[in-house]
C-alpha cells in the first residue's frame, strides 16, 4: 500500500474523511475531493502533520461532468497515476412517501449518487486502462441497495443503481485487471441523517437513539482491508451493520 495513489470523493466529512486518515496511516498518497475547500485544507494540514502524507486537494462537485474531467486532467505528475478510487460522495435527501417527495431532493440524490459516481469513474478508469497496470475502484453502496424501506424510495433506487453498477464494472473491467469492491453499510452515524433532514439535528439524533451505530472509522477500516488484499484477490462486496441492526427493516432499540 505504501506510496499508492488513492483518490477519495466526498472527503470533507464522515466516511470519506475517516478513509483519508486510514489510508494515510498506510503510507498512501492522497487526492482528497469535495465541495467544501476549507475542510479539505484542514484535513490536508492534519494528515501532513500527523502522518507526513502527500496530499493533493481537488475541490469540485462530482455532479458536474466537466469539473470531474478537468480535476483529473489537472492532477500533477506525482498524483496522476491513480491506483485506488474510492467513490464515497453521496447523500440522502428527504424521507417522504413518493407522492410527497421534493424534486430538488430527487435530483440531488440521483445527480450525486449515480451520475456523479459515473462521471468520476469514467475518467479515472480510462486512466487506469491506459496505464495498463490494473487498479481498484471501491464504491460506497448501502444495505438500501438491495432492500427498500418506507419513504426511502429514491434514495434506495440510487443505491440499487450503485449495486448494479458495481457488478457491471466488475464485468467490464475484468480484462483490464481493475478490481471493483462495493462497501454496503447499514446505520452509520455521520452527517448522513443531518443532511437527509436538511439540518434538523434533533430528528437526526433520533435515528440512532437506543443503539450503537457504526462510525466512519468502522467503514474506513473495511475499505482499507479490501484495498490491501493481494493483487489476485478481489473482495466483491462487504456488508456491515451495527450489531443492533439485522437489515434495513429490523433493529433492536434498548
Amino acid at each position: 500500500m505504501n506510496k499508492k495513489v488513492v483518490m477519495i470523493t466526498g472527503a470533507t466529512s464522515g466516511i470519506g474523511e475517516a478513509t483519508a486518515r486510514a489510508f494515510s496511516q498506510e503510507g498512501c498518497k492522497l487526492i482528497i475531493t469535495g465541495r467544501r475547500a476549507e475542510r479539505l485544507a484542514a484535513l490536508k494540514a492534519e494528515l501532513q502533520e500527523q502522518y507526513g502524507t502527500q496530499v493533493y486537494i481537488a475541490s469540485f462537485d462530482v455532479r458536474d461532468r466537466a469539473m470531474c474531467e478537468a480535476a483529473v486532467e489537472a492532477l500533477p505528475e506525482e498524483f496522476a497515476n491513480i491506483d485506488i478510487l474510492v467513490n464515497n460522495a453521496g447523500l440522502a435527501s428527504g424521507l417522504e412517501h413518493l407522492n410527497e417527495g421534493a424534486l430538488a431532493d430527487w435530483n440531488a440524490m440521483i445527480d450525486t449518487n449515480v451520475k456523479g459516481l459515473l462521471y468520476i469513474t469514467r475518467v479515472v478508469s480510462n486512466r487506469m486502462i491506459a496505464r495498463g497496470e490494473g487498479g481498484h475502484i471501491i464504491n460506497l453502496g448501502s444495505t438500501a441497495g438491495t432492500q427498500v424501506y418506507e419513504n426511502g424510495n429514491v434514495y434506495c433506487a440510487t443505491k440499487h443503481a450503485v449495486h448494479a453498477l458495481s457488478h457491471g464494472m466488475r464485468i467490464d473491467f475484468l480484462r483490464h485487471r481493475i478490481r471493483v469492491t462495493e462497501i454496503r453499510p447499514g446505520m452509520v452515524e455521520t452527517e448522513f441523517s443531518v443532511v437527509r433532514f436538511h439540518g434538523d439535528q434533533n430528528r437526526a439524533d433520533n435515528v440512532y437513539k437506543g443503539l450503537k451505530p457504526l462510525t466512519g472509522d468502522d467503514i474506513a477500516e473495511a475499505i482499507v482491508w479490501a484495498a490491501s488484499q493481494p493483487a489476485h484477490v478481489n473482495i466483491s462486496e462487504i456488508v456491515l451493520t451495527p450489531t443492533a441492526q439485522a437489515d434495513s427493516y429490523y433493529k433492536f432499540v434498548e
